[in-house]
């Protein structure tokens, strides 16, 4: 559904983005993967034309988007990140409605819509005629959710979207998310610095490191065979994480059935 072609964005000498190739089946979730500075949100920035690249191509479904205008583009891709950018002058309803208002549907269609949105990501109708000052981050991350998949997209790009969350509140989005992707057959490229998110939530995994693209593959294979040091590094801080959980969990069950030592 997505292909990248030798994608390349410069800022004066500074590569960001150097030469991509990549491409995203339909219906499946790709998470670009990497530090700060790797170029994985220009790389989304540019599937969507937020960013124009320097050079290479963006194919949607076999056709070049170099001949659309960027906010025609944009109002085919549902799009998310993690400061939200909920309009605060507007209710939860009149935000979620923004890209039906744009895309010319009618009141009562897009108040219907809004309704199905809503519950779609578990919030309570009564939420509607609340502002944005009224959510806590979980609601306020869920109404983004609404809006974003509002006007129907069969493409997401999400930039980090669970990142300033609290771990709970985070897992259970996260799990939402994942829900309703499956359930719409979405298709979905997902930006995050966390290994153990990626892992989590990814069909396919591209790490990037300085804007070039370092390795690509489902996590097992990640897991298996890292491509490199850098991958190998990204991979430790889960590998230890779940070996110390694991300890945790033996200790625990030890103790339980009497047998931990004295």
């Amino acid at each position: 559904m997505i292909e990248l072609r030798r994608l390349t964005k410069r800022y004066g000498d500074s590569v960001v983005v150097r030469e991509l190739s990549l491409s995203v089946a339909k219906g499946e979730l790709l998470v670009l993967l990497g530090g700060s500075g790797s170029g994985k949100t220009t790389t989304l920035k540019m599937i969507n034309r937020l960013i124009a690249p320097t050079s290479g191509e963006v194919r949607i479904d076999g056709a070049s988007t170099d001949g659309l205008e960027g906010h025609v583009l944009r109002r085919r891709i549902g799009y998310v990140f993690q400061k939200i950018g909920l309009f605060p002058h507007m209710t939860v309803a009149d935000n979620v409605a923004t890209p039906l208002s744009l895309a010319g549907w009618e009141k009562d269609r897009a108040a219907a819509r809004v309704a199905e949105m809503l519950e779609m990501v578990d919030l309570e109708p009564s939420i509607a005629q609340r502002y944005p000052r009224e959510l806590s981050g979980g609601q306020a991350q869920r109404v983004g959710f609404a809006r974003a998949l509002a006007a129907e997209p069969k493409l997401m790009l999400l930039d980090e979207p669970f990142g300033a969350l609290d771990p709970v509140t985070r897992d259970k989005l996260q799990q939402s998310f994942l829900a309703i992707r499956r359930r719409l057959e979405l298709t979905a490229v997902f930006v995050t610095h966390d290994m153990v998110e990626a892992l989590l939530i990814a069909d396919r995994i591209a790490v990037l490191r300085e804007g070039v693209l370092v390795q690509v593959g489902e996590p097992r294979e990640l897991l298996d065979a890292p491509a490199d040091d850098y991958v190998e590094r990204l991979l430790e801080m889960p590998r230890r994480q779940a070996r110390v959980v694991a300890d945790l969990i033996a200790g625990a069950r030890e103790e339980r059935a009497g047998g931990a030592p004295p």
